[in-house]
């Protein structure tokens, strides 16, 4: 190990302080930056660390919202066992992806998701009234305020669908998900935008963790890549912190286009890189 990647520890803390707020694990963020620290590596060595470094940055993020209520235990539950299957299948299958494919793939992600979430962000202020039928799921959390509430409802069986599409994706890219799953969750599911952050967080910790025992499994993630997991992680931990406790300061409509902005700017930087 080469002394400067000691810098690694507060690179950590950035990305856990920033993924946090938005509910994305961090692994958005971290990819690319990998990708860019490490031209050399493969893809697989690339994602072992940002899966592992998703899982303590979405464990740590989950705690705290967990003691600010934030999480919806009973759907996060369904869609993690949803997100599980995809999750493990893709850890085995990134190592059969050429590094040049695997930029391309990610920067058209995040491109366009950055377009949808932003096209989307105007409409995130606004409770919309819950659906009703077969197959909704109508769910009352703790709102904003002391003895307020959020009530929404989404589609049960289209949420297990997106959701283990997200799970493989995520996986395969190595960014745990939650840049795929909150803008999902936030315009087709319905979901508030805290509610939404708060249980991607949680999501992330269960899917970012089957994915990180098969790279374990396989040897992934040994040697260099454990030690630069573990040293991002250990900024990694606090910052998650920092950024759930910011969370509470945005409205919604900001963090969504927070999360907007850096898809875009990292989808542009990455999708330069591999073409030229």
């Amino acid at each position: 190990m080469s002394w400067w990647e000691l810098l690694l520890v507060p690179l950590g803390f950035a990305v856990g302080a920033y993924g946090t707020l938005v509910g994305a694990g961090g692994g958005f963020v971290l990819v690319p930056a990998l990708l860019i620290i490490y031209p050399g590596e493969k893809p697989s060595s690339v994602t072992s660390i940002s899966l592992a470094v998703v899982f303590f940055n979405a464990v740590s993020g989950s705690a705290a919202y967990a003691r600010l209520k934030r999480i919806d235990y009973f759907t996060g539950a369904i869609f993690a066992a949803a997100a599980m299957p995809g999750a493990i299948g893709a850890a085995f299958l990134v190592s059969a992806v050429p590094r040049d494919l695997f930029d391309i793939m990610f920067g058209a992600l995040l491109l366009a998701m950055a377009a949808y979430t932003l096209w989307s962000a105007g409409g995130v202020a606004r409770m919309r009234p819950p659906l009703r039928g077969r197959g909704i799921v109508t769910r009352v959390m703790p709102g904003d305020e002391e003895g307020a509430t959020f009530e929404y409802s989404y589609n049960l069986w289209q949420g297990i669908l997106y959701s283990a599409g997200v799970g493989f994706i995520s996986s395969l890219l190595g960014i745990g998900g939650g840049v795929v799953h909150v803008p999902i969750m936030i315009t087709l599911l319905r979901f508030p935008v805290h509610i939404a952050v708060a249980t991607s967080h949680f999501v992330l910790a269960i899917s970012a963790a089957s994915g990180s025992a098969v790279h374990l499994a396989n040897g992934d993630l040994a040697g260099a890549n454990l030690l630069r997991a573990l040293l991002l992680s250990a900024g990694v931990i606090p910052g998650a912190q920092v950024g759930a406790r910011l969370a509470q300061r945005f409205k919604g409509p900001v963090i969504v286009r927070l999360l907007a902005g850096a898809l875009f700017a990292l989808g542009v930087r990455l999708s330069l890189s591999a073409v030229l």
